[in-house]
């Protein structure tokens, strides 16, 4: 009989929406230009906030939620790429699905410094310019618009790409759970803390990540 267990928290939930939903206004305000380059900046600093956010919550979030559980050892993904991975391994992130985690919110980090650095020379430069010599704004500039936004593309595909095999061909709900929160396993795996008092020290959290962004805002 499969068991029912809340794996991701709804501050994770939430999370990962939110940032999906901000990369879409990043890309769509980018690619539009003028005055719309005002929304760009501001889903930028949102996206900021949220990474400082996943960076604490994955220190004390819920269980499956905390990056000390979907990290493997090289041996271990191998394992799983030869078809030999555990079983829970397909509770939480996967293996290559945690690869994919690490390597999404790096690229997304570097994209974000990069924007705070950078500076279009008409109209626009991010709150950091002023405290960096001319050349490395330039790189940054370069970097941001260029070799960052199709790495973001590379690897947003990429992942969606990696959830339509699962859900497709091997038949793994992903995407319900990251709605839901939970997860039918075979197996009675522990579950991630999820009540009110985990959920309010998150709010506590993105409100601190929030303030953080803010004053980096004010910068400029």
């Amino acid at each position: 009989m499969p068991h029912t267990i809340r794996i991701w928290d709804l501050p994770t939930r939430l999370f990962h929406w939110s940032l999906a939903a901000c990369v879409v206004g990043l890309v769509v305000s980018a690619k539009m230009g003028g005055n719309a380059m005002v929304w760009h900046f501001r889903l930028g600093y949102a996206v900021l906030a949220l990474l400082l956010f996943r960076l604490v919550w994955g220190l004390v979030g819920g269980r499956w939620s905390r990056f000390s559980a979907f990290l493997y050892s090289p041996a271990r993904l191998l394992r799983y790429l030869r078809g030999q991975g555990r079983a829970q391994d397909s509770v939480g992130h996967s293996p290559l699905g945690a690869l994919s985690v690490f390597a999404l919110l790096a690229v997304l980090a570097a994209q974000v410094g990069t924007g705070l650095l950078s500076d279009d020379e008409i109209a626009f430069a991010g709150p950091l310019t002023r405290f960096a010599p001319g050349e490395v704004v330039s790189q940054a500039s370069g970097y941001h618009a260029d070799i960052g936004q199709y790495l973001v593309y590379l690897l947003v595909g990429l992942h969606v790409a990696a959830i339509a095999y699962y859900v497709r061909v091997r038949r793994h709900r992903l995407v319900a759970p990251m709605v839901s929160g939970d997860k039918h396993l075979a197996e009675p795996f522990p579950a991630s803390r999820d009540d009110a008092l985990s959920r309010l020290a998150a709010a506590a959290v993105l409100g601190c990540a929030g303030a953080l962004a803010w004053w980096v805002s004010t910068l400029g």
